[in-house]
C-alpha cells in the first residue's frame, strides 16, 4: 500500500473529526456567511508528485477556497431553486459516501433502500403505486428519462421501434407545451428529436399555463396524429401550473404522452391547499419531480415516475453484458434509467422523509409559500418596484419601477450591487418582454425575520441605484 494511503487509513477517525468540524463551523455560520462573493483569479493548479495527505489537503482546501465559500445552502439564496439540506439529508448523504454502495447491485441492502425511498415518495406525492419511480442526477435527466420514454410510444405509434432501429425511423414527431423549462429543448436535442420539433402553444391571457383552447385547435389540424404533450406543473417565473385536469381528459379522445414537468410544483401535492393545482396528474404518462429542490437534499438528486416501465426497459435496458444479468427477468433500476453506476442518492431522502415526514413537509411547503407571499406584499407595497405576476406559491417575479427603455441596464446594475454585497442572492429574468428578477423559496431554513432582511435589502440596493441614475441622467 502506498505510504500516504497507509497514513492516512491510520488516522481515519481523526480525518473524519476534522471534517465534521471543518463542516459544523460552516453551518454554524451559514445564516451570516455571504449568499454570493466576487471571486478572485486563482493561481493554476498544479498536480502534486508526491501526495500531501487528506489532512493537508483539508487544510490546503480551507487555504485556497475557505474564504470564498457562500451560503448557497442557506436561507437568503433566492437564485435557483435550490433546498438548503435538511440535518437528516446531510447525515443520509454523509452515509452514501461512506458505504458508497451501488444500488444496481440487486443482492445489496442498498437496492432495498431506493425501492422503499421510492415508496415513501410515491405516498408523500400520492401518486398511484403502478407509477414506476427511479432515482436520476436531477430534473434535466427526469424529463430527458420521460421523453425518452415518449419517443419509443410514439414509434410503436407508426410501428417502429425507435430503440432498436434509431430515430430517423420516425417521421414528423410533435412536442406540445406552453411554457416549457429549458431542459425539455436540451432533452429533445440529446433525444435526437430536435429542438425544432417542439411546439409553443399560446398561454391564457395573463399566464404561462396553455390555453386549451389552443391545444384542441392544433388537435383539429392534425386528426388523428400521435404527439407528446409537456405540462408545467410550476412555472420557472411564476410557479403556474397548465390544466392537468383538462389535459387527462383530452387523453381519453386523443391519442397522446403527457408529461408532466413538476420539477418542484409537483410538492403542492403535500399540501391541502395547493394539490388541487395537479389534479390529474394520476393519468400522466410520465412525471418530473426533483429532490435537490423542495426536498432539500443535496445535489444531484431527483425522481423519474413512470407509467410504462415497459417502454422504459426497451430504451435503457443493458444488453450483452452477462455480469449484469438478464433485464427481463430481474428487475434493476439500471435498466430502466440512464445511468448504470450511480452514488445511493436515495439514501439522504430516505434519512429526510422518515426523520420530518409528512407533516414537516407539508409545513416547509406552506411556510415557504408565506413568505413569498411576505416578500411579494412588500414589493407591491413599494415605489421601486412592481410585481409582474401574482405570487403563486413559491416565486416572486417582479421589475423595477423605471423607464421601460432603461429598464434592462438597471435591473443589470440592481442584480450587479446585490450580489455584490452577498446578503441576498436572486437572477435576472425576462417576463413576457418584461426584463425582471426571480426570487425562489424553497429552502428549510428561510424565516420572517429573513424575509424582512432581504426587504430592507432590495430597498437599500433599489435607492442607489435610483441615486445613481438620477446623477447620470443630470450629468
Amino acid at each position: 500500500m502506498n505510504a500516504t494511503f497507509r497514513e492516512d487509513l491510520l488516522q481515519l477517525n481523526d480525518l473524519l473529526q476534522q471534517t465534521a468540524n471543518y463542516a459544523g463551523d460552516f453551518l454554524s455560520r451559514i445564516n451570516e456567511l455571504p449568499v454570493s462573493r466576487q471571486l478572485p483569479a486563482f493561481s493554476p493548479a498544479t498536480l502534486p508528485e508526491k501526495g500531501m495527505g487528506a489532512a493537508s489537503a483539508l487544510e490546503l482546501f480551507d487555504n485556497r477556497f475557505g474564504d470564498h465559500l457562500t451560503a448557497n445552502a442557506g436561507p437568503r439564496y433566492f437564485g435557483f431553486v435550490t433546498g438548503g439540506v435538511t440535518p437528516a439529508a446531510l447525515a443520509g448523504d454523509w452515509l452514501a459516501g461512506t458505504v458508497d454502495m451501488n444500488p444496481g447491485d440487486r443482492a445489496d441492502v442498498s437496492f432495498q433502500v431506493e425501492t422503499e425511498t421510492l415508496v415513501l415518495l410515491r405516498q408523500l406525492f400520492s401518486l398511484p403505486e403502478e407509477f414506476l419511480g427511479c432515482f436520476v442526477s436531477g430534473a434535466t435527466m427526469s424529463n430527458f428519462t420521460g421523453l425518452a420514454a415518449a419517443r419509443q410510444w410514439l414509434g410503436l405509434q407508426q410501428g417502429v421501434n425507435v430503440a432498436e432501429l434509431g430515430v430517423g425511423a420516425i417521421k414528423d414527431v410533435k412536442i406540445l407545451a406552453a411554457t416549457p423549462h429549458s431542459s425539455i429543448s436540451k432533452a429533445l436535442s440529446m433525444l435526437g428529436l430536435g429542438r425544432n420539433a417542439l411546439v409553443l402553444l399560446p398561454t391564457l391571457p395573463g399566464r404561462e399555463a396553455v390555453d386549451i383552447n389552443a391545444l384542441k385547435a392544433w388537435i383539429s389540424e392534425h386528426p388523428g396524429q400521435p404527439f407528446i404533450f409537456s405540462a408545467s406543473a410550476g412555472t420557472v417565473n411564476t410557479v403556474d401550473f397548465d390544466d392537468i385536469a383538462a389535459l387527462a381528459e383530452l387523453k381519453k379522445e386523443h391519442t397522446f404522452w403527457l408529461h408532466v414537468d413538476a420539477a418542484f410544483g409537483g410538492f403542492a401535492a403535500v399540501s391541502p391547499r395547493y394539490r388541487h393545482l395537479l389534479n390529474g396528474w394520476e393519468h400522466a404518462d410520465s412525471i418530473t419531480i426533483d429532490a435537490h429542490k423542495w426536498l432539500n437534499v443535496p445535489y444531484d438528486s431527483a425522481m423519474i415516475f413512470t407509467r410504462h416501465p415497459q417502454l422504459q426497459l426497451a430504451v435503457f435496458q443493458n444488453t450483452g453484458a452477462a455480469y449484469l444479468g438478464d433485464p427481463a427477468a430481474n428487475f434493476n433500476f439500471i435498466n430502466y434509467a440512464p445511468e448504470n453506476s450511480r452514488r445511493l442518492r436515495s439514501l439522504p431522502a430516505w434519512f429526510s422523509l422518515k426523520a420530518y415526514g409528512a407533516e414537516g413537509y407539508r409545513d416547509l411547503v406552506e411556510q415557504n409559500i408565506r413568505l413569498a407571499q411576505q416578500l411579494g406584499e412588500a414589493i407591491s407595497r413599494s415605489s421601486h418596484f412592481k410585481l409582474l405576476a401574482p405570487v403563486r406559491m413559491c416565486v416572486v417575479c417582479f421589475t423595477l419601477e423605471t423607464e421601460e427603455r432603461n429598464r434592462a441596464g438597471h435591473i443589470a446594475l440592481f442584480l450587479q450591487k446585490l450580489v455584490k454585497r452577498g446578503v441576498v442572492n436572486m437572477t435576472p429574468t425576462t417576463y413576457k418582454g418584461t426584463p425582471g428578477v426571480r426570487a425562489a423559496l424553497v429552502n428549510w431554513r428561510t424565516t420572517a425575520q429573513d424575509i424582512d432582511k432581504v426587504i430592507n435589502e432590495l430597498e437599500t440596493v433599489a435607492a442607489d441605484i435610483s441615486d445613481l441614475s438620477a446623477i447620470i441622467e443630470n450629468n
